[in-house]
């Protein structure tokens, strides 16, 4: 077997090498056309914009000769833009797809959810079979993607002979794998799916060949009352270099990271802060989640990064050794923004990010940039396309962005505040805050400055600018184990069409419960609690389970 990967250069490719590479297959990259004349079975990886890899396929002539290869009937697989490719075309783009399959990619409907879908669900095949060689299990299976093909057998009846299975979003249902002769494709990442997507991959990579002696789905999918996608738990790492220069997970207790120290009254001299917390090393931690079933990591660094994103090589060190241990989706956060090296080289922030995928990222996370991208949108009333979200989501899509937004409350008289956020005032419902009424306010620069916006106006603004995700932390929370607030959250998620990542102040199992409960969010992260093995993933998830919240097991 000679196998190779396809790259056309955008998205994270490498954690599917590292997935290959895990279960013990070799493999080579595509460098030129004359490649595929060599390869007997070929992969192509593909996180991004429909137009983009279509453009990269043709710049660097690689289009033809993979149309020619999957003619041939060599094995072929296809991930996420690899199988949307295969269509005829996608209302993302005026580039037109490889037209083996006449259907159209389309986006999802965001009346009734979010969009991106981001998350794990299921896939329902359309043959079920007791054959072992069948790759697609009853697991859930990760996906992230604003597009697809949906499921219309009546408007596109040229589509049975190639669905495989079927999965449902909202009241939606789309082709999540298609599977015909020498062709194989899944709309989800299997290489991000735990250990369902490695065995997955595994048991197509030992038996590609299928035979589709039917063109008639034998069961035909159908909309349930309520789709499997599950509520994610993600373990979040703030990474940053301790007095040593080690670089080590920590936690902030309303973002002061270093040990408190006890002041003498009786000493003459003055006390300094203590060392910076360590929690442990940030692959180990990694490593320790991902075998507890954690959903999702979040590396933050936090400290680094400052004047030389692509310099800074420990950081990078530990996302590459992360990625080559972790087969669920990673997130990166840190300096994600237009920087000049010390030697004078501009470094744009999609030049930041394209380290960090290339890393083994599969998301990266932005901060302050954010906030100011939002209020120069907001001053001009448009966009102007140079803001790390508009191009960084233009070339990777907008589910490889994540926004993480750092509000604070800001109390005032609700008998007499008449300000320009009186539409988002909250009052307090419980005893020791009935009376009082805030608004929530944004800051930068890790909560050391805040901004004249509220959080609903970011909120809105990063949806326009292109994020695929929005990751809500609260100051007045993080760290007291007091549970998320739930008011904020609830705000945000009134106004926008994006996924919410929960954050801030996770003390007990029961706070997320709670969160699931009292909002529509689709993510609850926590850091120190996980960290010092005061609640383990497996706690949360059983008492998610027991009060009816769908989650992944493995």
């Amino acid at each position: 077997m000679r196998l190779y990967l396809l790259d056309y250069g955008a998205g994270n490719v490498q954690s599917l090498a590292n997935s290959i590479t895990r279960l013990g297959h070799s493999f080579k990259w595509i460098s030129s056309p004359q490649d595929f004349d060599d390869a007997t079975i070929l992969i192509f990886p593909g996180v991004g914009a429909f137009g983009s890899a279509v453009a990269a396929l043709e710049t660097r002539g690689l289009r033809k000769p993979l149309l020619k290869y999957i003619q041939s009937g060599r094995p072929f697989m296809g991930i996420c833009i690899g199988m949307q490719i295969l269509f005829e075309s996608s209302t993302e783009s005026s580039n037109s797809g490889l037209g083996l399959i006449p259907c159209p990619i389309e986006e999802f409907d965001s009346s009734d959810k979010a969009v991106p879908h981001i998350g794990w669900n299921s896939a329902d095949l359309t043959h079920p079979t007791t054959d072992t060689a069948e790759p697609i299990d009853s697991a859930h299976y990760y996906f992230v993607h604003s597009f697809c093909a949906k499921y219309a057998p009546e408007k596109y009846p040229g589509t049975t002979e190639w669905v495989h299975s079927t999965t449902q979003y909202g009241q939606e249902l789309f082709i999540s794998s298609i599977r015909k002769g020498n062709v194989f494709g899944t709309q989800f990442h299997p290489e991000k799916s735990g250990p369902a997507g490695l065995a997955l991959l595994d048991a197509w990579l030992r038996n590609p060949e299928f035979d589709n002696s039917t063109t008639t789905p034998r069961v035909a999918p159908v909309l349930k009352p309520k789709h499997s996608l599950t509520k994610r738990i993600v373990a979040c790492m703030d990474v940053r270099a301790n007095d040593q220069g080690d670089l080590v997970v920590t936690k902030g207790d309303q973002y002061d990271v270093r040990e408190k120290t006890e002041s003498d009254p009786t000493s003459t001299t003055v006390a300094t802060p203590g060392q910076v917390r360590n929690l442990g090393k940030p692959v180990a931690l990694a490593a320790r989640y991902f075998e507890q079933g954690a959903d999702e990591l979040c590396l933050l660094n936090i400290t680094s990064f400052r004047h030389s994103p692509l310099q800074d090589q420990p950081m990078l060190a530990v996302v590459r050794a992360a990625a080559e241990c972790i087969f669920v989706p990673l997130t990166i956060g840190g300096g994600i923004k237009d920087t000049v090296d010390p030697d004078g080289t501009k470094r744009s922030a999609l030049e930041v990010a394209g380290a960090y995928f290339r890393a083994g990222a599969d998301k990266v996370s932005i901060g302050s940039e954010a906030v100011y991208a939002v209020e120069r949108l907001r001053a001009a009333g448009k966009c102007d396309g140079t803001s790390a979200i508009e191009t960084i989501a233009h070339a990777y899509g907008r589910q490889a962005v994540v926004v993480s937004i750092d509000p604070r409350r800001v109390y005032v008289d609700p008998a007499t505040y008449d300000g320009p956020y009186k539409d988002e005032l909250v009052t307090g419902q419980t005893e020791q805050e009935r009376g009082k009424a805030w608004w929530y306010q944004c800051t930068v620069s890790g909560g050391r400055e805040s901004r004249q916006l509220s959080v609903a106006e970011l909120a809105r603004g990063i949806e326009v600018l292109g994020a695929g995700e929005v990751l809500v932390n609260s100051i007045d929370r993080d760290g007291t184990g007091l549970g998320f607030d739930l008011d904020l959250l609830n705000l945000v998620k009134r106004n926008v069409r994006i996924p919410v990542v929960a954050s801030s102040g996770a003390g007990s199992k029961q706070h997320f419960v709670q969160v699931f409960q009292g909002t529509d969010v689709e993510a609850g992260l926590a850091a120190g609690i996980f960290h010092r093995e005061e609640v383990r993933i497996a706690d949360v998830k059983d008492a998610l389970r027991t009060a009816d919240i769908n989650v992944r097991i493995i």
